[in-house]
């Protein structure tokens, strides 16, 4: 797809090479305290970057790539996409006044949107279509569509940054490893938005774990427990009135946390970061991105290295059916989730989720050995709390260990790391690991939802929660891949009936 007429890229062949190039000079530079000039003077260094999904973490996405610290800089908004105007314009216009001259969306038009926003199911390839190899794509919709875009961009030889979780069954999950193997060929740069791994007091952590710190591991345990979130319930949309008049896809889109297909539901989306830094602890991946620690499709032929869990059992239930006003809810969610995941060692990790008000709230992560116990996250990501102690208890009197730091913004160090493997062409690719974390988010909550003991290859060869989405460029309401009956109701995970689908 061509470019924009009036779009003035500054492209030249030898671009990259020279970001590369200025990259590891200015490191240089500042090691022996000289100030190099800019003697490149033709050759525009920008890496320009596309945010496709203009929602919350969209915008926050772009704003952190924007943010970028000079050494890793400069960079630039040059296209967005989204299938909802009102939240595009939202999105642009908050970038806008906060990063000024790094948004270039071109001219605005009569429709008050500039000129390189679209809108619609195929505008990430119009906004994709902006941009020169080594330049970065956001994609920061619903995770079911995450795939597509990927491959698109990996075709295009587009370097990426997806938002977590990044797929939300194992179709999708097969899907991304496939792809990514193209990626990797090319030699492209992939992010994905699980910043707790980029956390430097987490990392530290890891170390300690890894040289011997608690003894060998036995069990971990995570908790997101607190009140509703985002789109997590939904009541029929015919008695919403913003809402009502949109076509049934938009609509789900919309709600994308009531809807599995769409989001792996709010198990995926919020519980991935304490499940995946488990797994980190336990060396799952150990935060390099070339390194899986398996085969990521035979996991079974490769359990001497694997240090993913590899079996699932969970309970979970719905509790509430209706708001305050009496209005039914018509989600696909759980209220609560207790999860037991095991790993071919025997080791175990605990997730416990919950969306209910008035009870206790906890947001924790914690991790036992046979020598010690450790904490690693504690009312929220960030700051990581990351210290560990001899006994069971984070007792202050056995503390052993505790980073030594003030720990930087996690969110704005994983584009950091992106920007410096970019512009000092580092080996980069996190797809593998994110495709993974969010493959044992998938496993625990098919568990849940169905009431079985669920392997790794029972949940990712399971049926496609959304066939055809690559196919999905229209607006008509028969696109959904679920569909509401005549009261505005969806089909709903009902364990021990539907055993072998969530719903």
């Amino acid at each position: 797809m061509a470019k924009p007429k009036n779009f003035n890229s500054s492209e030249t062949p030898n671009r990259r090479e020279f970001i590369k190039t200025s990259g590891k000079v200015a490191g240089a530079s500042a090691l022996a305290g000289v100030a190099i000039p800019h003697v490149h003077a033709n050759v525009n260094d920008t890496v320009k970057v596309a945010l496709v999904g203009a929602g919350g973490r969209g915008t926050g996405a772009a704003s952190n790539a924007l943010s970028v610290s000079a050494g890793h800089g400069p960079t630039k908004l040059v296209a967005a996409a989204d299938i909802f105007e009102d939240k595009l314009k939202s999105s642009l216009n908050g970038l806008s006044k906060k990063h000024k001259e790094k948004v270039d969306l071109g001219k605005t038009g009569k429709n008050g949107l500039p000129q390189r926003a679209y809108i619609g199911f195929e505008a990430y390839k119009e906004a994709i279509s902006n941009l020169d190899k080594g330049d970065v794509a956001i994609f920061t919709t619903p995770p079911a569509f995450r795939w597509v875009f990927y491959k698109y961009a990996v075709e295009r030889g587009v370097n990426v940054f997806m938002e977590k979780p990044v797929t939300a069954d194992g179709y999708g999950t097969k899907q991304i490893l496939e792809i990514n193997k193209m990626a990797k060929q090319k030699n492209l740069k992939v992010g994905v938005g699980l910043m707790c791994r980029h956390s430097r007091a987490r990392g530290a952590m890891a170390d300690k774990i890894q040289e011997g710190a608690v003894g060998d591991v036995v069990l971990m345990r995570s908790y997101r427990m607190h009140g509703p979130v985002a789109s997590a319930r939904s009541i029929p949309q015919k008695l919403r009135n913003e809402y009502k008049d949109l076509e049934e896809i938009r609509w789900q889109i919309r709600r994308f946390h009531s809807f599995i297909w769409a989001s792996g539901g709010c198990f995926n989306d919020y519980y991935i970061h304490n499940i995946d830094e488990c797994c980190w602890m336990k060396a799952a991946a150990m935060g390099d991105p070339e390194h899986t620690g398996g085969d990521a499709l035979n996991v079974m032929g490769s359990l001497d290295k694997w240090t993913w869990p590899i079996m699932a059992q969970a309970t979970g239930g719905k509790h509430f059916t209706k708001n305050r006003q009496g209005q039914p809810y018509v989600d696909q969610n759980f209220d609560n989730y207790s999860v037991e995941y095991t790993y071919a060692d025997g080791t175990k990790l605990m997730h416990y989720g919950r969306t209910i008000e008035g009870c206790h709230n906890e947001f924790a992560s914690y991790i036992h050995g046979t020598k010690g116990f450790g904490t690693f996250s504690k009312n929220g990501h960030w700051p990581a709390p990351s210290t560990l102690y001899s006994g069971l208890t984070p007792n202050p009197k056995n503390e052993t260990w505790k980073f030594p730091a003030r720990e930087t913004n996690p969110y704005q160090d994983e584009w950091e790391d992106l920007l410096d493997a970019i512009r000092n062409d580092k080996p980069y690719n996190e797809a593998e690991r994110g495709a993974l974390a969010s493959q044992v988010c998938n496993m625990g909550r098919m568990a849940a939802h169905t009431g079985q003991r669920v392997m790794w290859d029972d949940a990712l060869n399971a049926d496609p929660l959304a066939p055809g989405i690559e196919k999905l460029v229209g607006l008509g309401g028969d696109s959904a891949p679920v569909k509401a009956d005549a009261n505005g109701f969806y089909p709903t995970p009902q364990p021990g009936i539907t055993k072998k689908r969530e719903y």
